[in-house]
């Protein structure tokens, strides 16, 4: 008897020491609100450089848009599930270029002129229509967001580096 009973008492006294060391406490000031919507705007950043506005939530891979440029670049190049609705958009490429950096699949290169309507528009407060999958809509910026707009078109402009 004292054969099976042994036996069964560690593996009972074991089966309890594990479930109390794999028992999670948390200190409730370790945790970070959660917000239920992030917010998406215009940001600006460089990368060398490369200034890159994109329109999506800010730190994330979560981008709608993205325009990238060069100092002294006359175009910027376009990015996202979404292009500026312009005559002016110029498609870059005959087929598909590397992988989109957004969406992980093929990329059409097109590019638009840093002066045209459509940036300067948004730049001015008028917004800036888009087309994509789900039909034209207009994108609007914030008077912080503006200035953010008007920086990229000045940096893109210039020719330092």
């Amino acid at each position: 008897m004292f054969k099976i009973l042994i036996p069964a008492v560690a593996a009972l006294g074991l089966v309890a020491f594990t479930a109390q060391t794999n028992t999670l406490t948390v200190d409730s000031a370790d945790l970070a609100p959660v917000t239920t919507a992030s917010a998406m705007g215009w940001h600006l950043s460089h990368e060398g450089a490369i200034a890159k506005l994109a329109y999506g939530v800010e730190n994330s891979d979560q981008l709608a848009l993205m325009l990238t440029c060069m100092p002294g670049d006359a175009s910027a190049v376009v990015y996202g599930d979404v292009q500026p609705a312009t005559p002016r958009l110029i498609l870059a490429s005959t087929g598909p270029a590397d992988l989109d950096p957004l969406s992980g699949g093929d990329a059409y290169e097109t590019r638009i002129p840093v002066r045209d309507a459509a940036l300067c528009g948004l730049a001015d407060g008028r917004g800036m229509a888009v087309i994509g999958e789900a039909g034209t809509f207009r994108l609007n910026a914030s008077d912080d967001e503006r200035r953010v707009v008007g920086d990229f078109l000045a940096y893109c402009g210039t020719a330092r580096a």
